[in-house]
Formats: C-alpha cells, sequence, structure tokens
C-alpha cells in the first residue's frame, strides 16, 4: 500500500501535467499576434449579423436573410462551431441546407 505522501505526489504531479496539457492547447488556440484562433461556422447567424457569405444577391457581412442561415458563416473560436446548437442543428464548418 502506497503512503499518503507519495499519494500526494501522484496527485499533484498527475494535476501538473494536466495543466500544462490544457496550457499548451489555448496557446495553440491562438494565432501569431496572441489573438484567438477563429474560424467560419456555418448556419449560425442570426439575420444581417453574419461576417460573409451570404449567398446570391447578397454582399457580404450583415446582409444574410434569416436567422440561421445555412449558406451564411460567422467567425467564432476555434474548436467550437461544431457545439454551437441552433434550433436546426449545430454548426456546420461547411455550407449547410437549412429550411
Amino acid at each position: 500500500m502506497k503512503s499518503r505522501t507519495q499519494i500526494t505526489t501522484i496527485t499533484a504531479l498527475a494535476a501538473s501535467a494536466l495543466a500544462l496539457s490544457l496550457s499548451a492547447a489555448v496557446a495553440q488556440a491562438q494565432d501569431a499576434h496572441g489573438e484567438p484562433a477563429m474560424e467560419h461556422c456555418y448556419g449560425v447567424a442570426l439575420a444581417g449579423e453574419n461576417d460573409c457569405a451570404a449567398g446570391p444577391g447578397t454582399s457580404c457581412a450583415g446582409t444574410s436573410t434569416a436567422d440561421f442561415q445555412g449558406n451564411a458563416w460567422t467567425n467564432v473560436p476555434a474548436g467550437t462551431c461544431e457545439s454551437i446548437e441552433t434550433p436546426y442543428g449545430n454548426g456546420s464548418l461547411t455550407p449547410v441546407e437549412r429550411p
């Protein structure tokens, strides 16, 4: 059986390793200027609040005509797009069909 000191040491080392892993993940999610890395996320913007790609007949940013329009994207922090829930499903890294 391990002593209490050994268990405490192992637990502290494991916690330190986890903290270093999380720090590395956060560091990777930043661009060259230290800003959070972003990705285009389709189907999550509200009408008129997209960043671009709102489809035929539109000029770009702020021109989507419907909430959660599948061919309009907005920038979101990298790695979060597909976890954003909308009434039509989750966000997508590629354009989607929406009713």
